[in-house]
């Protein structure tokens, strides 16, 4: 065991004080931060201008009042003008975004959306009074009578607002363990094939054996995957509360983290030993993309189902696959983002995966014991069994 945490200690040391990691990690907290942060600045108070003119001008106002007086991050300031002539010469000199006059709304361009819908919902409300004191009617009366009682809304996963931040939660949570696995296993494949191409893993062998090589390199890169995973989550959920980019994260939120955390350590075992085991069969690094492109494949179709998943948690396929290794390692964690998952099949697909990352270690271990010393060309995985044999 102190033999594999040298290695471990070794990679660390030699890929951590690179300033490509050290500025790699410091630009993706940065970046982080800011996306968490974007909502908030892009969506930030809305302030609109508009002009009135005409007869109904004040009642528009005061329809336009009534809706911004529901929104917390909307405001409006009204401009009256005598004639259309007026309200057109404003909006042309920039004064106000739109100017209502009569049934027409003046503006240069398209409209804001928010402000299209309550100009056009204000107009609305003011015809159709115009429309029932004409009738005869009473507009208050038919309004009292219009006074319904919404129905209620009872969500079993949560209130509206809060699935819709659990979905976005779950789709960036997906695309950073890609980004990070791919990262962090792509470096290990790297690893593997500069030692062996160098011949600096025949030296490193006379000291250490090569299972103890293997899992050294995978648990010290590993480490420093985690650590990557750790900052963009500390960083990214710190960046969005005190920004007050989303609402309050929905109970249970912070498990999650814990959960996906988890999820990327059974996940990246199981791909760095496929990555390192197909590594060790090449002696260049230019054969590196080609050997890699099964296992690369794999990962992207984990993700591409884990990103689909996200809006379809409770889908049979989404279930099933969800249980089944590798695809659980993508899919489970984005599920438990979205939905309450049974226990029952958290913990059946943890042993699944658990199970699966450990015989995936076990033949890579030997696939890399078999390969490694073997330089020159291309090793094939079925002359190293048949030998085996």
């Amino acid at each position: 065991m102190n033999t594999v945490l040298l290695v471990a200690r070794r990679e660390i040391s030699v890929r951590g004080r690179t300033k490509g990691f050290r500025y790699g990690l410091l630009v993706t907290a940065v970046l982080i931060g800011v996306l968490a942060s974007l909502p908030k600045i892009l969506g930030g108070p809305s302030e609109y201008v508009v002009g009135l003119s005409g007869p109904s001008a004040e009642r528009m106002a005061e329809a336009l009042s009534a809706q911004v007086s529901q929104r917390d991050d909307t405001t409006m300031r009204f401009e009256r003008y005598p004639d259309e002539t007026a309200a057109r010469a404003a909006v042309q000199d920039g004064k106000v975004e739109a100017a209502v006059t009569g049934d027409k709304v003046i503006s240069k361009s398209v409209l804001d959306g928010d402000l299209s819908v309550m100009l056009d919902t204000a107009h609305r409300v003011v015809a159709t009074e115009a429309g029932l004191v004409s009738a005869g009617l009473d507009p208050a009366k038919v309004q009292q009578a219009q006074q319904v009682t919404p129905l209620t809304p009872v969500m079993l996963n949560g209130t509206g607002e809060e699935a819709g931040v659990r979905l976005v939660f779950a789709m960036t949570m997906v695309v950073i363990l890609f980004m990070l696995l791919m990262q962090i296993c792509t470096w290990v494949a790297m690893g593997v094939v500069e030692e062996k191409g160098s011949r600096i893993v025949e030296i490193l062998l006379t000291a250490v054996r090569p299972w103890q090589l293997l899992t050294g390199k995978t648990l010290g890169l590993g480490v420093l995957g985690l650590a990557q995973l750790l900052v963009i989550a500390v960083v990214g959920l710190g960046a969005a509360q005190v920004t007050g980019a989303v609402p309050d994260m929905p109970a249970g939120m912070y498990g999650v983290v814990a959960n996906a955390v988890l999820w990327f350590l059974l996940g990246y075992v199981f791909y760095a030993a496929m990555f390192a085991a197909i590594a060790s069969t090449v002696s260049r690094q230019e054969e590196l993309s080609g050997v890699l492109t099964p296992a690369t494949m794999l990962l992207m179709a984990s993700y591409l189902i884990g990103f689909f998943a996200a809006r379809t948690p409770e889908a049979p396929l989404t279930r099933v696959l969800s249980i089944v290794p590798p695809f659980s390692g993508m899919v489970m964690p984005v599920r438990t983002a979205v939905m309450a998952v049974p226990v029952w099949e958290t913990a059946l697909a943890m042993g699944l995966m658990v199970v699966a990352a450990a015989a995936v270690l076990a033949l890579g271990g030997k696939v890399y014991q078999r390969a490694v010393l073997r330089t020159g060309a291309r090793v094939r995985l079925r002359d190293l069994f048949g030998t085996a044999a």
